[in-house]
């Protein structure tokens, strides 16, 4: 549908729509999507779309919208000519093949699967070494299980309480990918290592600001979607992917020790297996009765604060309807007691950052997102100022930070 925002339509006035509309369930009497076209935006008309995180995750939801666009301005020949664009379509979707070839093979496919397992099954009896190397796997996925499902609540923060029925909106202006890339190399960890440290530090200097004292120790747990799915299935509809819990230390003031917690924890938390669990889990949980499902999913909300999602997207401009897509962004959903979601997402050579509250716990989160370019500055003069031998050196950093 179309929309004419309110008054000069600047971000204040887009912010308060998306406000809205995230606030709003969708009509489960109708499909689960909705596109709005907001025609008198300052910077330039926007699209807004919401989808529902039934039909996809968050990889294939953007790979769903860039399908709409093109790399250059002028649309390919096929598109110009329906009838080749549908028969392109068809032949390139996975729809009829993940629709009707179950279907069509299920019983085949349920006998060829019985046969490999029973045939799996008399080897491993038969084979020492593969019973044993199936036994140990068993028992690393029942370790991480156990885990996962052990974790102590998260602690009580102004991020995470009981929450109100409005949600808030905000995103900053980019980064440049070039810059965070380069500083990442002369820190000696990732660009995702250093955007988590970065939102980690936002989130420190917000608590400060509303009175709240963290400790050295404080740490809050973030659940981190990971992609299960190989590239080439990016865009293929359906969720495919596991979970992992990310403690952050927001009670941390150093900022490269900062880093370096992040940058050993993602380590830890890559060869581990509890994102393979977890999809396993909810996997699960979403075939068995409902009445298991709410009480699951809000045992595993307590244990989180927020929701933080880095997405990647294409390095170069797109195209929409011959024009060229400036900016993008995306709100990442929270289920249960969670009240926070944190979405990054590189585009163009430049990096977006996204902050969605409950209303009721953080009002204003432009509080939170405006300190998200003064924490990439600190790391900036941090890295400046420390040797290049010694990229990791927190205690000469905390010397500096005394400066």
């Amino acid at each position: 549908r179309r929309v004419a925002l309110p008054g000069d339509a600047g971000q204040a006035e887009l912010e308060e729509f998306v406000s809205d509309l995230a606030s709003t369930a969708l009509d489960p009497s109708r499909p689960l999507w909705q596109f709005h076209y907001v025609e008198n935006y300052a910077g330039g008309p926007v699209i807004v779309q919401r989808i529902h995180h039934c039909y996809a995750d968050g990889i294939a939801l953007v790979q769903v919208f860039l399908s709409l666009t093109d790399e250059s301005p002028e649309p390919p020949p096929a598109a110009l000519d329906p009838v080749t664009w549908r028969q392109t379509q068809v032949a390139e979707s996975s729809v009829f093949r993940r629709l009707v070839e179950p279907a069509k093979d299920g019983l085949g496919l349920a006998l060829d699967w019985a046969r490999k397992l029973a045939g799996e099954g008399s080897r491993i009896l038969q084979d020492r070494e593969r019973a044993a190397y199936y036994a140990d796997e068993a028992s690393g996925l029942a370790r991480e299980l156990v885990h996962s499902l052990s974790l102590p609540e998260d602690p009580k923060t102004i991020f995470k309480g009981r929450l109100g029925v409005r949600k808030r909106v905000a995103w900053a202006e980019p980064l440049p990918l070039a810059e965070v890339k380069s500083l990442s190399k002369s820190l000696g960890c990732t660009v995702n290592d250093l955007l988590i440290s970065t939102v980690t530090g936002s989130l420190n200097s917000y608590l400060v600001e509303q009175g709240e004292r963290p400790t050295a120790a404080t740490e809050i747990r973030a659940t981190v979607p990971v992609n299960l799915r190989p590239l080439e299935h990016a865009k293929e509809l359906g969720n495919h992917f596991g979970l992992v819990f990310l403690s952050l230390p927001v009670g941390e003031r150093n900022p490269l020790k900062r880093i370096r917690c992040i940058r050993d924890r993602m380590n830890e938390l890559k060869s581990g297996r509890q994102a393979t669990v977890s999809f396993g889990l909810l996997a699960a949980l979403g075939m068995g009765p409902s009445v298991l499902q709410k009480p699951a999913l809000e045992l595993l909300s307590e244990k989180a604060t927020t929701v933080l999602t880095n997405v990647p997207g294409p390095q170069k401009p797109l195209y929409l309807a011959g024009e060229r897509v400036k900016d993008m962004m995306f709100w990442v959903p929270q289920n249960g007691s969670i009240g926070m979601g944190i979405s990054i997402l590189s585009y163009d050579g430049q990096v977006f950052f996204g902050v969605i509250t409950d209303r009721k716990l953080v009002p204003d989160p432009h509080q939170i997102i405006e300190r998200f370019r003064p924490e990439v500055e600190k790391l900036v003069y941090l890295s400046l100022l420390l040797p290049v031998n010694e990229p990791d050196a927190p205690e000469l950093a905390e010397e500096l930070i005394r400066l």
